[in-house]
């Protein structure tokens, strides 16, 4: 007797064992479980898709500012060398102009002489081609 309760009992305990791992396995198979979990799994990817992208962005950018201060110091572009004192250029003067004719005061002659001196001109003569 003690031998059919126990099989009896092994036996409800196996089948209400299978019945609930098929029933969770149908709760899982329906549709809208299966879009829910589509959806969790494409935020997951796209949460470790941005943080590889942003880690690459970041990596790419350290080693550009290191690598542009390497060319810079190869170069000698990042020394601050001592630059020369700014030059004073005599501009083109019209000498048919009155105002740019030599004065004479006193017997001496005054140069009328003007001077570029903060000027945005520039005598580089190949920009314009």
């Amino acid at each position: 007797m003690f031998r059919r309760t126990f099989w009896f009992t092994t036996g409800v305990a196996a089948g209400v064992w299978a019945t609930t791992k098929v029933n969770r396995k149908l709760r899982q198979l329906t549709p809208e479980s299966l879009a829910a979990s589509a959806a969790n799994k494409a935020l997951e990817t796209g949460h470790r898709l941005k943080d590889r992208a942003v880690g690459f962005a970041l990596d790419v950018r350290d080693n550009m500012a290191q690598r542009e201060a390497e060319l810079g110091d190869a170069l000698g572009i990042n020394s601050d060398p001592e630059l020369p004192a700014p030059r004073r250029f005599a501009a083109i003067e019209n000498r048919n102009d009155p105002k740019y004719t030599p004065k004479y005061t006193d017997g001496k002659h005054t140069d009328n002489t003007t001077y570029l001196g903060n000027s945005t001109y520039s005598y580089n003569r190949n920009e314009d081609h």
